[in-house]
């Protein structure tokens, strides 16, 4: 039988590390790009311009009812209005993640050098984030639909795992938050059939959220060979079940209401929408890729995330 010494674990360590990119020549290079490529978007976008009529809020295959029955019942005006209703949902969506990111950050950087490159290009970080938080609610109001929140149980969620996660458990959410809006996002800033306001907010998101994936990116995959058993242990848990939080979230239930469908016939038909649960695995295929790679999908984690509809 063979058994592991702790030089034999040691050594181990050190092949991992050798394969992290230096996280200092990281954050010059993100600090560099942010330089470049950071936006107003006060000043960038058109918020006067008129809405243009027929064109839509938000690409109609990414809608939530695209598909089923319901969506087929109808008109292309109440689609349209549909789709206005689950954007102005997915930035009251992203406000919220975006207050637990930037508390996340700054518990992250708390106890580090305020002088590295590393901590700076997370001060950085939480400036766009400010920026695209208030972007959104200005999407929002500009379009006059209402503010979505989220459920007070989700809410009182968010404000437990602000708490208690781990720093591989942040960034872990990070890139959950992230990547599969950004994935949306990319869709919809290219797309001519989308409202010019829409493509402009989602074309400043998708540049400066690169930025924000890679930093995650690269921590994560340093944390989850540095960060003790437990941690990492721990971190899996937390991120199957803020998978599974996070896929509820995404569909808000009150949008239906808002444009005189009925909730429950709505949100039954989205759960049985083969389409729409292949748009959100699609949508996460990238993340649930590089989170298995790194070591997070392991054991019961896994079971949560396939739960949570996110993983084939």
């Amino acid at each position: 039988m063979t058994t592991v010494t702790d030089a034999d674990a040691l050594a181990g360590l050190r092949d991992a590390l050798g394969l992290l990119k230096d996280r200092e020549q990281v954050a010059e290079r993100l600090l560099d790009s942010s330089a470049k490529h950071s936006f107003d978007p006060d000043r960038e976008l058109d918020w006067e311009a008129p809405f243009e009529e027929g064109k839509w809020f938000w690409p109609p295959e990414l809608v939530s009812l695209y598909g089923t029955p319901l969506w087929k019942r109808m008109g292309e005006e109440q689609r349209i209005l549909l789709s206005q209703h689950e954007a102005a949902a997915l930035a009251s969506l992203g406000i919220w993640f975006e207050l637990i990111l930037m508390q996340l950050l700054v518990r992250h950087i708390y106890d580090k050098p305020a002088t590295s490159a590393h901590v700076r290009y997370a001060l950085t970080e939480i400036e766009d984030e400010c920026r695209h938080s208030k972007m959104f609610a200005r999407m929002i109001n500009r379009g006059d639909t209402p503010w979505y929140p989220v459920a007070p149980v989700h809410l009182h969620l968010g404000r437990l795992f602000k708490t208690v996660s781990t720093t591989p458990g942040s960034f872990t959410a990070t890139l959950l938050g992230e990547e599969i809006l950004d994935w949306m996002q990319r869709l919809t800033f290219p797309d001519e059939r989308v409202q010019p306001l829409i493509r402009g907010v989602t074309r400043i998101h998708v540049v400066e959220e690169a930025r924000h994936v890679r930093y995650a990116r690269e921590e994560l995959r340093r944390q989850m060979v540095t960060a003790p058993r437990w941690s990492r242990e721990f971190t899996r848990l937390t991120s199957g079940e803020f998978a599974r939080v996070f896929s509820v979230a995404f569909v808000n239930p009150e949008v239906y209401a808002g444009v005189g469908l009925d909730k429950r016939e709505a949100m039954a038909q989205v759960k049985a929408s083969g389409h729409r649960k292949e748009i959100m695995q699609t949508g996460a295929k990238r993340l649930t890729d590089f989170l298995d790679d790194v070591g997070v999908l392991r054991g019961v984690a896994r079971r949560m995330w396939r739960s949570s509809g996110l993983l084939a």
